[in-house]
């Protein structure tokens, strides 16, 4: 069976880079009918937040992205962790190491000079006795040979055992190292494949010996590219790695940020628009590009708008209430708004603005709009109309179109000589959705009330 998993620390939020590593893993569970496990690595406890934690946990659900089984968390199995490095120890294939801090700090100074060490790094590797001072417990790499595995993403990847010291398993402080317990707990989760950053790469060779000596089998390694901005650096705050949930708050929709992150690193042919199903279906991190794959803020703008368009009314009207506090639930022309709008705007945020910016009277308006538009002949059709609309009831846009149609015809005047300033006595510039919709949304008496507003401040004409 496939079981993969994501394995984030809590000591911060959870951003897109990690998003579309638990993506990866996801899939490719589901994909297999396998499972998805998530495993909180919060080893490091002065660092942790349950902040975090939480952060992660709604970060997931806001995706839907589900996992199977309980969620691990590495702080409760220390006693586990124990268990392991004793039996190493016992085995004689790792060895208490007593070097001093002091030590230490001369080995690696002397290494910065490229000079060799006045001190063994192994210097305890064969004692046999115990000491009465701190120590650490140290992995006995073998000293010589080669170490390769097949990363499914990379190909080939091999590395001389001497350049891979005997790396600390367990700290001075009695706390267990990062290669170690991901190790151990890989193996008692039963993870059968791990798709993760190339970060790690380096690391993997540690965990395969690691994976060796217990004689345990050793999974499925995919190590992804990094992210980076639209130049080919490293992706920054500014770039886009910012909290998950920040994306929400932006406006966007979960399944176009999915859709977003499953395009960064892979791909199938040329389609771009990917439904969970889809990418479930034609998934394989066997695709997964070598190369760094770059973040494209236009291009992620335009998926969002793809899935505006194409959701339901309801379910705008919805997250718009939940989460920008903008209530038409009860608006008599919420459909006809929500239908222009979603042709228009490439987040929920900017289909918020717009919305208010619509029913909220306008307290002042665009200089450069007015004094394009503006002068006495347009004053005077604008009372005129206002007038004309007494015995008239249009309601729908259409209406309002052969309202506006009927008026120009009667006066003999072009539709610039009325609705760009309709719209600016409407909205205060030029710019928004039709305007027959536009007044069709407000109502005849809103329309004739931000008229008569408008004429009041300009009664110098």
């Amino acid at each position: 069976m496939v079981v993969t998993r994501f394995a984030p620390s809590p000591t911060g939020y959870l951003h897109i880079g990690g998003l579309r590593t638990a993506l990866f893993n996801w899939l490719w569970a589901r994909k297999n009918n396998g499972k998805f496990r998530l495993r909180i690595e919060d080893t490091d406890l002065e660092r942790n937040k349950q902040e975090a934690v939480e952060a992660i946990l709604k970060a997931f659900k806001w995706v839907n992205l589900d996992w199977d089984e309980e969620v691990v968390f590495q702080s409760k199995r220390f006693d586990v962790y124990k268990k392991y490095i004793n039996d190493l120890l016992k085995k004689g294939l790792a060895y208490k190491c007593y070097l001093t801090k002091e030590e230490l700090e001369i080995i690696r100074e002397a290494k910065r000079k490229g000079e060799e060490p006045p001190i063994d790094i192994r210097k305890y590797r064969d004692f046999k006795g115990e000491l009465d001072k701190p120590y650490v417990v140290r992995f006995k790499t073998p000293l010589t040979g080669e170490l390769c595995f097949e990363d499914g993403v990379k190909g080939k990847q091999c590395v001389k055992l001497e350049e891979i010291e005997d790396f600390v398993i367990l700290r001075s402080d009695g706390t267990p190292t990062y290669n170690f317990v991901v190790v151990v707990d890989d193996h008692e989760m039963e993870i059968s494949d791990i798709i993760r950053g190339d970060d790690h790469l380096r690391n993997t060779f540690k965990q395969i010996l690691l994976y060796k000596a217990f004689g345990w089998d050793v999974p499925k390694f995919y190590h992804v590219p990094m992210i980076h901005n639209e130049k080919g650096a490293k992706l920054s705050k500014r770039d886009g790695a910012v909290d998950v949930m920040e994306y929400k708050k932006e406006g966007y929709l979960p399944e176009a940020l999915l859709n977003f992150l499953v395009r960064l690193g892979w791909s199938y042919g040329d389609q771009e628009i990917f439904s969970i199903e889809e990418m479930i279906k034609l998934f394989d991190p066997k695709d997964i590009n070598k190369a760094p794959s770059r973040f494209d803020k236009e291009k992620l703008n335009w998926l969002n708008s793809h899935y505006i368009k194409n959701s339901p009314n309801e379910r705008l009207i919805k997250l718009l209430k939940e989460d920008f506090e903008v209530d038409i639930e009860d608006h008599d022309k919420k459909e006809i708004l929500i239908d222009e709008l979603k042709e228009r705007v490439k987040t929920l945020k900017e289909m918020a603005q717009e919305i208010q910016k619509i029913l909220t009277p306008p307290n002042s308006y665009d200089e450069k709009a007015v004094k394009k538009f503006i002068n006495d002949e347009v004053i005077s059709n604008l009372r005129e109309f206002l007038v004309f609309l007494n015995d008239k009831n249009p309601k729908l846009p259409p209406e309002w179109h052969e309202v506006m149609n009927e008026f120009l015809n009667l006066k003999g005047i072009k539709p610039k000589a009325l609705m760009p300033p309709l719209r600016i006595c409407m909205v205060g510039d030029t710019k928004g959705i039709d305007l027959s919709a536009l007044l069709s949304v407000l109502g005849k008496d809103e329309v004739k009330k931000r008229i008569s507003k408008f004429l009041a401040n300009f009664e110098v004409f």
